[in-house]
């Protein structure tokens, strides 16, 4: 939504309330972009990170990676006497 600074003003209410919900909200000077309402992110405590990051670590710990073992990752380059092939 745009509008315009002049208008906004009466309506500044429902402009917050609108850029709280998720819409994108605009104020115009002479038509021309000016400001945008966004709403503000709640910083999340010491104790929700912690959780957040063990999340993220176990995460990380229970994906095994598939493949050859990175020292012999590209042996099939190679010949026996070590030559490209």
């Amino acid at each position: 939504m745009r509008i315009s600074v002049t208008d906004a003003k009466a309506q500044l209410t429902e402009l917050v309330r609108r850029a709280e919900a998720g819409e994108a909200v605009v104020l115009t000077r002479h038509g021309q972009e000016a400001v945008r309402l966004v709403p503000v992110r709640r910083a999340i405590g010491r104790a929700e990170r912690r959780v957040l990051m063990e999340r993220v670590r176990l995460s990380g710990a229970e994906k095994t990676l598939a493949g050859p073992d990175a020292a012999r990752s590209q042996d099939f380059l190679y010949d026996d006497g070590g030559m490209p092939r």
